[in-house]
């Protein structure tokens, strides 16, 4: 029993960093902060950037320390990162990370090397999608959606339910490759609107 808990929780870490990493970079990448905003790290042996900017430090923290309960919980099904034109108010991409729980048979130990080279390739995945994506011109934001499972409780009091911010009919989709941990598989996916 302390075994799998102790696979949950590192599995779970593993999971949250991922989200944190990525909406860092998809942020810079899509330009929707300025460059100065962000700073160098190194993680999964990769130069990564992430935000400097308080105010965005702390948003995306908020999301994540609720999240990190509902990952270690299996409670969490998918994470959208949604790209707003804040003139129109439409959205007009939208990263979403799928969340499954491997369960039972379907289980296999995997080494972190391992899991580490699944997620630097979905890294660069996502940064070298800035060349086939449309090129954002305007200001942009962004907003986190999260779903979960229907007897989720705890929710935040400043947390609310909200509409999903579809791109409409006209948009495109590209999966990229997926990670495992013994305990989780995540799927990325980006969505953005063509003209």
């Amino acid at each position: 029993m302390a075994d799998s808990k102790l696979a949950l929780k590192g599995s779970s870490k593993i999971v949250c960093d991922y989200f944190e990493f990525s909406i860092n970079n998809i942020l810079f990448q899509r330009g929707i902060y300025p460059a100065d905003d962000f700073q160098t790290v190194k993680k999964y042996d990769l130069p990564l950037l992430v935000t400097i900017d308080e105010d965005i430090k702390n948003y995306i923290n908020q999301f994540l320390s609720q999240i990190k309960r509902w990952v270690y919980g299996t409670k969490l099904q998918k994470l959208i990162l949604v790209i707003i034109d804040k003139q129109t108010a439409e959205p007009v991409e939208r990263w979403e990370f799928n969340l499954e729980v491997v369960e039972g048979d379907n289980q296999s130990e995997k080494s972190r090397d391992a899991i580490k080279k699944e997620i630097q390739a979905i890294i660069r995945q996502i940064t070298s999608s800035a060349t086939y994506l449309p090129v954002l011109d305007g200001e942009f934001t962004f907003n986190i959606l999260v779903y979960t499972e229907q007897d989720v409780n705890n929710i935040p009091s400043e947390w609310c339910d909200t509409q999903d911010e579809k791109l409409g009919d006209q948009f495109e989709s590209v999966d990229f490759s997926t990670f495992k941990t013994s305990l989780h598989s995540i799927g990325t996916k980006v969505s953005y609107k063509i003209d």
